[in-house]
Protein backbone atom coordinates (compact mmCIF):
# COMPACT_ATOMS: atom_id res chain seq x y z
CA UNK A 1 0.00 0.00 0.00
CA UNK A 2 2.89 2.33 0.65
CA UNK A 3 4.02 2.01 -2.96
CA UNK A 4 0.62 3.08 -4.34
CA UNK A 5 0.54 6.08 -2.03
CA UNK A 6 3.95 7.23 -3.26
CA UNK A 7 2.91 6.74 -6.89
CA UNK A 8 -0.33 8.67 -6.25
CA UNK A 9 1.55 11.56 -4.58
CA UNK A 10 4.06 11.71 -7.43
CA UNK A 11 1.22 11.74 -9.96
CA UNK A 12 -0.54 14.51 -8.00
CA UNK A 13 2.68 16.56 -7.91
CA UNK A 14 3.14 16.03 -11.65
CA UNK A 15 -0.42 17.25 -12.32
CA UNK A 16 0.14 20.27 -10.08
CA UNK A 17 3.40 21.04 -11.90
CA UNK A 18 1.66 20.78 -15.30
CA UNK A 19 -1.21 22.98 -14.10
CA UNK A 20 1.10 25.70 -12.86
CA UNK A 21 3.64 25.77 -15.68
CA UNK A 22 1.40 24.91 -18.63
CA UNK A 23 -1.73 26.86 -17.68
CA UNK A 24 -1.43 29.41 -14.88
CA UNK A 25 1.87 31.05 -15.83
CA UNK A 26 1.02 31.42 -19.57
CA UNK A 27 -2.40 32.85 -18.71
CA UNK A 28 -0.89 35.47 -16.40
CA UNK A 29 1.73 36.43 -19.01
CA UNK A 30 -0.93 36.77 -21.69
CA UNK A 31 -3.15 38.81 -19.39
CA UNK A 32 -0.30 41.21 -18.63
CA UNK A 33 0.51 41.57 -22.33
CA UNK A 34 -3.12 42.27 -23.25
CA UNK A 35 -3.47 44.84 -20.45
CA UNK A 36 -0.29 46.56 -21.63
CA UNK A 37 -1.53 46.68 -25.23
CA UNK A 38 -4.88 48.10 -24.16
CA UNK A 39 -3.10 50.70 -22.05
CA UNK A 40 -0.89 51.67 -24.99
CA UNK A 41 -3.88 51.93 -27.31
CA UNK A 42 -5.77 54.04 -24.79
CA UNK A 43 -2.84 56.41 -24.32
CA UNK A 44 -2.46 56.76 -28.11
CA UNK A 45 -6.15 57.56 -28.47
CA UNK A 46 -5.93 60.11 -25.65
CA UNK A 47 -2.91 61.70 -27.34
CA UNK A 48 -4.74 61.95 -30.67
CA UNK A 49 -7.81 63.44 -28.98
CA UNK A 50 -5.62 66.05 -27.28
CA UNK A 51 -4.00 66.96 -30.61
CA UNK A 52 -7.40 67.16 -32.29
CA UNK A 53 -8.78 69.39 -29.52
CA UNK A 54 -5.75 71.70 -29.76
CA UNK A 55 -6.21 71.98 -33.53
CA UNK A 56 -9.91 72.77 -33.08
CA UNK A 57 -9.14 75.42 -30.50
CA UNK A 58 -6.56 77.09 -32.74
CA UNK A 59 -8.97 76.97 -35.70
CA UNK A 60 -11.73 78.52 -33.61
CA UNK A 61 -9.36 81.21 -32.35
CA UNK A 62 -8.30 81.95 -35.94
CA UNK A 63 -11.94 82.21 -37.03
CA UNK A 64 -12.70 84.63 -34.21
CA UNK A 65 -9.75 86.87 -35.06
CA UNK A 66 -10.47 86.67 -38.78
CA UNK A 67 -14.17 87.48 -38.45
CA UNK A 68 -13.76 90.55 -36.25
CA UNK A 69 -13.28 93.69 -38.34
CA UNK A 70 -10.13 95.64 -37.80
CA UNK A 71 -10.48 99.21 -36.63
CA UNK A 72 -8.50 100.44 -39.66
CA UNK A 73 -10.83 98.74 -42.12
CA UNK A 74 -14.03 100.20 -40.74
CA UNK A 75 -14.88 103.83 -41.41
CA UNK A 76 -17.60 105.32 -39.29
CA UNK A 77 -19.98 107.61 -41.12
CA UNK A 78 -23.07 109.61 -40.40
CA UNK A 79 -26.22 109.36 -42.38
CA UNK A 80 -27.09 112.49 -44.29
CA UNK A 81 -30.76 113.53 -44.47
Amino acid sequence: MNFFRIVFELFALYLLYKLIFDFIIPVTKTTKAVKKQFGDMQSQMQEKMNQFNKQEQTQQANKKTASTPKSDDYIEFEEIK
